[in-house]
């Protein structure tokens, strides 16, 4: 072990007093050198490895390397963190894939000049990776947070922490890609805040010209900050006033760039990829760590949200429209909120013009524009320049002159586009001549004539569009509802006429209902090929409508998950409207948690299989499926039991698509069951993952409890069923939760963890939820649970419910409730 000071107070205590003046001066020499010694600091060698326990800091004391356990796990990983902050900020790992799991290991240079981590167990368990000749060389942690390895003998660094980034960018550390030999340093995420495995997030700086930033999530674009104006990026327009830290981007003429910035503080910011995709940027107050910068910060952020020709309006709701002469592609997907296939030209371009006397295209400009991907650097040439070269060029859709820059053009699809409310750029897009205004009043007085003689023709035709509406309206809704389906493209669907279906179900008797739900009745049904179904049978009161019916049809149809009910077709006939799924034999999970004799089929290990496969269905919703889909009225009689008892999600009529880029929306009908609905969705319309998450964390408690949310009160106060397991987890670790019927089937650090989780899903901030990923990790995994804070929005019995009476029933069917956002 290398000592960080030198104790020298014995070498001279021993003087007599005749030699007290020669002895205070030797002494006052040894204290100069011992201050001397006090500033430098200890390296690793050959013979100074470096223990789990022990830690090596920089000279200023801000830096400090050792071994650490991510949340207190049986994990250690080598790190560099924040030495005097808390809780700990760990700036970069060196075994992220490979931790240490034995008591024993040691972080070493070895006889050829390595750096090596080995452990008693396994050996070598990381090492730099390079093939370094050296006769002797040094790791030491610099001030500015970089482990480098030194050659004894020239002082040439061999190897650095700087060319081996993790989730931190720190000043002087670089962002690159090098076009000749192919070197990339990014940014890669965590899996988790306690996981710091490679996650599926990359930042990296792009090699075209000029260069940008991108954050890619697997290998599609998660966010982009625009490309390189001199000392900014377009996309950031908050990057002048707000970022004060002086960033640099070098690139040369072949493309090959590097980003980095430089500030000499004491506790000098940070950028980092968090585990969730977001890029921070970390400044230090005196005090306090805070968030200079976020991106993506709000739903405009994400890439490509409104796809092709669509602009993002930061401003408005909804917030994507397509530029000036565009059209939606699918008029139907986007008036759902699918954006994702973007806009289309509405008049074919006609360049220079042509014999025919179309006259040529036109330019027209958009102001405060995040610039689109896809551009090509023309040259420094003006402004003037920029809009002739693009003007000639019959392929150019779109230029841009940004200062810093210069010129900027389009010759694809322009993707990515945002128009910010101050800042951006004045964006130009090529349209046909037709697109603008000519001669306005001639117009005027064409659209007065036009309207005034249809307005006459409408009203002699009005009563006799009535009577012919009202005779053959079954026929035209059956058949207006056929033809929207079909537009949807629903692979694998299936008509079913009505006969086949009152033949199954024995015309809908009473002994062939299975149950009945929010929006109508479910029976059990059997095909002439013997085949059983369960039909969905909407009643006309139950106020689902066209949308919502072919909302569940076309989602549930396109999502494909072993924890996902199958839909096989559907029945339209006049009024009725009928959904055929598969049959699901033992129905819905609260037959058995709720009957007092089925309840002891589910045994506590069935019930923990269970939760683990609702989890996993959720996340194919949220993160693995094509779709993306909040589903918005999750609770225990919408989870299905196969005949393995395997869970399936059901009942898609409230879901909702979301897109990659999007993670929130909101909405002015909020619908849902009391109970299951997050705070931030019942009161202000605001939905999102976390909103789904709350619902499962309700759920969860209510399989572990065997207690329904809307029916459990316990003691005197009448505690909810959140408030109990609260109470519970706080005192006695949650295990009090668990039906008491199942205790001998039970695992009691199994059942206090998932009581942990599900408060975990309850908490009244979003953002302190887990998401799905993490939340299937926890309950995969036996790592350290983070501890929640206490729920605040439940119902009490008595005063407390009494004033959400008005508004919304307390049963088992989901409600619809009118709130203005």
């Amino acid at each position: 072990m290398v000592a960080f000071y030198t104790d020298s107070k014995e070498v001279f205590l021993g003087g007599t007093r005749t030699h007290m003046g020669m002895t205070m001066f030797f002494f006052t020499c040894l204290l100069l050198f011992t201050m001397l010694l006090s500033v430098s600091y200890a390296a690793i060698t050959p013979t100074s490895p470096l223990l789990i326990g022990q830690t090596l800091s920089s000279s200023s004391e801000v830096y400090q390397l050792g071994f650490f356990s991510p949340n207190n796990t049986h994990n250690q990983y080598v790190g560099i963190w924040l030495k005097a902050t808390i809780p700990r900020v760990v700036v970069w790992v060196a075994n992220r894939e490979r931790p240490v799991t034995g008591s024993t290991a040691n972080l070493t240079i070895s006889s050829d000049g390595n750096l090596l981590l080995s452990d008693g167990k396994h050996g070598i368990v990381w090492s730099i990776g390079e093939t370094i000749t050296s006769n002797g060389s040094r790791a030491e942690l610099l001030d500015n947070g970089n482990l480098i390895v030194i050659d004894n003998i020239s002082g040439r660094t061999l190897w650095q922490s700087f060319e081996h980034l993790g989730d931190t960018m720190l000043p002087f550390s670089t962002l690159m890609y090098n076009l000749t030999t192919g070197e990339k340093r990014v940014l890669t995420s965590w899996k988790s805040y306690t996981d710091p495995s490679p996650g599926e997030f990359v930042g990296q700086i792009t090699p075209q010209v000029p260069s940008q930033v991108f954050t890619m999530r697997g290998s599609t674009p998660y966010w982009r900050s625009g490309p390189w104006a001199k000392t900014r990026f377009t996309g950031i327009p908050v990057m002048d006033a707000s970022l004060t830290s002086p960033f640099s981007l070098q690139q040369d003429a072949n493309g090959s760039v590097s980003f980095f910035y430089l500030d000499r503080s004491f506790k000098p910011p940070r950028i980092i990829l968090t585990s969730e995709g977001s890029l921070k940027i970390f400044r230090h107050t005196g005090t306090d760590w805070v968030v200079d910068f976020e991106a993506p910060a709000n739903s405009c952020n994400f890439y490509g949200v409104c796809g092709p020709f669509g602009l993002c309006v930061e401003s408005a709701s909804p917030k994507c429209k397509c530029f000036k002469g565009f059209v939606p592609k699918f008029i139907e997907e986007w008036k759902r909120g699918n954006w994702t296939d973007g806009c289309v030209r509405r008049t074919e371009l006609h360049c220079q013009g042509n014999s025919t006397g179309k006259a040529a295209d036109a330019f027209h400009s958009f102001a405060n524009i995040k610039p689109p991907d896809f551009y090509k650097f023309l040259s420094t040439m003006d402004a003037e320049g920029c809009y002739e070269s693009c003007l000639h060029n019959c392929s150019c859709m779109a230029f841009a002159y940004i200062n810093g820059i210069g010129c900027l053009v389009w010759n694809q699809d322009l993707m990515d586009a945002v128009q910010f409310s101050v800042g951006g750029e004045l964006l130009s897009i090529r349209l046909a001549h037709s697109e603008f205004d000519g001669n306005k009043h001639k117009k005027t007085i064409v659209a007065t004539t036009v309207s005034l003689t249809l307005f006459v023709i409408l009203g002699f035709a009005a009563f006799g569009f009535w009577r012919c509406r009202v005779v053959h309206n079954a026929h035209i809704s059956k058949n207006a509802w056929r033809k929207d389906l079909k537009q949807q493209d629903v692979p694998g669907l299936d008509f079913f006429e009505m006969n086949t279906i009152q033949t199954a179900t024995n015309n809908f008797s009473l002994s062939n209902k299975l149950g009945q739900g929010g929006f109508g009745s479910v029976y059990k049904g059997k095909l002439q090929d013997g085949k059983e179904i369960a039909v969905k049978r909407l009643s006309s009161s139950s106020g689902q409508g066209k949308e919502e019916f072919m909302n569940e049809l076309v989602l549930i149809s396109k999502l494909q998950h072993r924890n996902l009910v199958r839909v096989l077709g559907c029945c339209i006939e006049g009024e009725e409207k009928l959904l055929i799924y598969e049959f699901m034999v033992n129905k819905s999970l609260d037959t058995f948690l709720f009957d007092s004799r089925k309840k002891l089929e589910i045994d506590w290990p069935t019930r923990f299989d269970i939760i683990q496969g609702i989890a996993r269905g959720l996340l194919y919703l949220h993160h693995d499926s094509r779709l993306r889909v909040i589903h918005r009225d999750l609770k225990v009689s919408n989870i299905l039991l196969d005949e393995k008892m395997n869970p399936k999600i059901s009942d898609f009529g409230l879901a909702r698509m979301y897109q990659g880029t999007q993670y929130q929306d909101n909405t002015h009908r909020v619908v849902g069951t009391l109970g299951y609905m997050a705070p931030e969705y019942a009161w202000t319309g605001m939905f999102s993952e976390k909103s789904d998450i709350y619902s499962f964390g309700v759920l969860l408690l209510e399989i572990i409890s065997g207690e329904k949310i809307s029916r459990f009160s316990y003691g005197k106060e009448g505690k909810t069923l959140l408030a109990y397991a609260w109470e519970s987890w706080s005192e006695k670790g949650g295990i009090d939760v668990l039906d008491q019927d199942l205790a001998d089937s039970c695992h009691p650090l199994e059942v206090g963890r998932c009581v942990q989780i599900g408060l975990l899903c309850v908490q009244h901030q979003p953002a302190d939820r887990p998401n799905t990923l993490e939340l299937l990790s926890m309950l995969t995994s036996t790592s350290d649970l983070p501890p929640p804070k206490q729920p605040t929005f439940a119902l009490h019995a008595g005063d407390d419910e009494s004033r959400f009476t008005d508004l919304i029933s307390v049963n088992e069917m989901t409600q619809s409730v009118i709130i203005g956002c």
